[in-house]
């Protein structure tokens, strides 16, 4: 990628090496478990950890508001500016106003709006706060244990991220939540998945819009996007994990599925071809 020239967002708190950082709990690690879900950690084990609500001290340190010094902080921040800077264009072009979110750097554990996050759990975006949190240490993790290297493959992941801050404003959030209990686990799994595709294509849409506009993407940066979208399927992280393919138990699509809706956001750089709530077949 080259983001030389690209503007860094000041909308993150740096909160690495901080400890427990936050205030009360709201929603719920029940929240967590939906849509962090990236590495195919148990949901169990988010709602577990959400529910921990006593844990931990809290530090006395002042958070770190803007854009980090260091070069890793400084990349994601820069990524986090160019979603602004593409989202910003497309909801004004729809007579709207983009309300960015906020990106949480952290280390090991982290309060949220959502309940307490993990590192193992992978990045996440927490609707209540419209926060979106990292380890960056995950990077390495989606290089050595998911082979899914390069600059572009980690610009992706917050993208993705950021695409679930875009969901919530549009209302696809919604539709989560109002099928929630309604029927079975499975029923709520195919309607999970739906929205993870979706925020796969509207992360492909960033995608189109930053090499249109601002030339940042480089040979080899969609082959690697690509790569991230497929080691992170459902299909092929149920094999690792558990030996087997469970369809019922996708969250989030499977490696085609995934690398697909991506690809069609990246070639159409459109939002409204991203309706998979409407798609006949995934």
């Amino acid at each position: 990628m080259q983001l030389g020239d690209q503007r860094a967002s000041q909308n993150v708190e740096d909160r690495r090496g901080m400890g427990m950082v936050g205030g009360g709990l709201g929603i719920g690690g029940i929240v967590v478990a939906v849509i962090a879900y990236f590495l195919g950690f148990d949901p169990g084990t988010a709602i577990q950890v959400g529910q921990q609500v006593g844990g931990g001290q809290q530090t006395q340190q002042q958070v770190q508001k803007g854009a980090p010094k260091d070069e890793a902080g400084r990349f994601v921040s820069k990524v986090l500016g160019s979603t602004e800077d593409v989202w910003g264009r497309v909801f004004q072009q729809s007579g709207a106003q983009y309300g960015a979110p906020t990106l949480v750097l952290f280390e090991g554990q982290v309060r949220s709006a959502c309940g307490v996050g993990q590192a193992a759990m992978g990045p996440f975006y927490c609707p209540g706060d419209e926060k979106l949190y990292i380890d960056l240490s995950f990077f390495r993790t989606l290089h050595q244990r998911l082979g899914a290297p390069g600059d572009f493959a980690q610009a992706y992941v917050i993208a993705h991220e950021v695409a679930h801050h875009v969901q919530k404003l549009t209302g696809s959030f919604a539709k989560l939540e109002a099928a929630r209990g309604r029927g079975s686990q499975a029923e709520f799994n195919r309607l999970s998945v739906r929205m993870e595709l979706q925020a796969d294509c509207y992360a492909g849409v960033w995608a189109h819009n930053a090499a249109r506009s601002r030339q940042l993407l480089e040979a080899g940066d969609i082959e690697e996007g690509l790569r991230a979208a497929s080691a992170i399927g459902d299909d092929r992280i149920q094999k690792q994990t558990q030996g087997r393919v469970v369809p019922d138990g996708f969250t989030h699509g499977s490696s085609e599925q995934r690398m697909r809706w991506f690809n069609r956001g990246f070639e159409t750089g459109d939002p409204q071809a991203c309706d998979t709530f409407a798609a006949a077949q995934l």
